[in-house]
């Protein structure tokens, strides 16, 4: 069973996701709020393994509120669910500790495959928005201490795969994509995909 709990303001889109959610099989909405504060005072209690998160609340912002969460409970899952597709708040989502970025046009069965993507490790992202994050590695090259094959498990978890996919597609042991993301993380000197995916974004790492 995977548990999710909502940070929306919308009332309806709150309700539309709860609804969503506790009708899937497997799936079940533990809570929802209208802020992060009210969030972020119970969120310990409800123990999700994913938040569905919007970026522009009343009071604390949806990416302040991931900084705050992910500090007390660094295990739980953050997807940034928004309107926006401005490149900073993609950036910047992602530094705070979100591990993926949708749109809310994202079709429900592809919201669904998002969720379990991202507590199966992926970085889930709409395709406008993964095309951004790619599109930011052609902007300029530079030299950086990642190897060829890091920089191609780089671009693949920047494309929202999980280490299982990665593994599947390159053909190599799952182990051996771990080593490598244990590798990429100290180099880059990031703690999560998110961080990784948000520094490749910022330096244009190619």
């Amino acid at each position: 069973m995977i548990k999710i709990s909502i940070i929306e303001d919308d009332k309806d889109i709150r309700e539309s996701l709860a609804i969503l959610l506790n009708g899937t099989l497997d799936f079940e909405c533990l809570s929802t709020y209208v802020t992060c504060e009210s969030a972020i005072d119970k969120i310990e209690d409800d123990k999700p393994d994913v938040i569905l998160m919007d970026i522009n609340l009343p009071g604390i912002s949806g990416i302040e509120g991931t900084k705050i969460i992910k500090k007390k409970l660094p295990a739980i899952e953050i997807i940034m669910l928004t309107i926006s597709d401005n490149e900073n708040d993609i950036f910047n989502s992602l530094c705070a500790g979100a591990c993926g970025y949708l749109k809310k046009n994202t079709p429900p069965h592809k919201l669904i495959e998002a969720i379990k993507e991202a507590v199966n490790g992926g970085a889930p992202m709409s395709m406008d928005v993964a095309r951004l994050v790619v599109n930011s590695f052609k902007k300029e090259t530079r030299k950086n201490d990642l190897t060829a094959r890091e920089t191609e498990i780089l671009r693949n978890l920047c494309d929202g795969s999980s280490y299982k996919k990665i593994a599947g597609e390159l053909f190599i042991d799952l182990n051996t994509v771990k080593f490598h993301i244990r590798n990429i993380y100290r180099k880059l000197e990031v703690n999560s995909k998110g961080e990784a995916i948000a520094k490749a974004m910022k330096e244009n790492l190619t």
